[in-house]
């Protein structure tokens, strides 16, 4: 008889922990699961760098480049190969603009893609502003720098943005930046809000 109600309280206990997990994804099934899923990898790698680069964590680089390769490896075609189109089942998140701007998607994804793996590399680099300051005749929006002709900003206002060598070389909070930067612009333009 013990042995029946201890079968009974371990089988209710296993249901309940399944329907939790099928509830965190608002029942999702199928592809729309699977893309809930990658995505929750995403966003615990980056909530991990998040609190590093916010200070609430101490920096450690080699947890910074396992984050970033998450990311780099949930993105790009990885995660676009998951939205077929009119994959809006019940659970699904995304917004049917999707399909409407799917190459502006597909850039998006692409750049995730480029800007993670950039991150990894540049994950050891200085995470300070570069010498000369931000504003500085040498820095980021002095001529020949960032604002300038031959620049970064010279070269991201151009279609393909710096190039990976360029980005393997800024510091590690600038290019965490330009991660969060794309993230949030996905998901303001191609995610439901709960």
């Amino acid at each position: 008889m013990k042995s029946l109600v201890l079968l009974g309280a371990v089988l209710g206990l296993s249901a309940s922990l399944v329907s939790g997990v099928v509830l965190a994804h608002g029942g999702a099934t199928g592809i729309v699961k699977e893309r809930m899923d990658m995505m929750e990898d995403m966003k615990e790698s980056m909530k991990s760098m998040s609190d590093m680069f916010s200070g609430k964590a101490d920096y450690d680089v080699e947890t910074v480049k396992s984050a970033a390769a998450v990311i780099q490896r949930n993105s790009g075609h990885a995660i676009t190969k998951l939205f077929p189109e009119g994959s809006l089942q019940h659970g699904s998140e995304a917004k049917p603009e999707i399909w409407k701007e799917w190459d502006r998607f597909e850039t998006l994804a692409l750049q995730l893609q480029r800007y993670s793996a950039a991150l990894a590399k540049a994950a050891g680099n200085d995470r300070a502003a570069p010498a000369g300051g931000q504003m500085g005749g040498s820095g980021m929006m002095g001529s020949g720098s960032m604002m300038g002709s031959g620049g970064m900003m010279g070269t991201m206002m151009g279609t393909e943005g710096p190039s990976d060598e360029h980005l393997a070389e800024m510091p590690a909070e600038m290019v965490f930046q330009m991660v969060t930067d794309t993230c949030s612009s996905c998901h303001t333009r191609y995610r439901i809000e709960e």
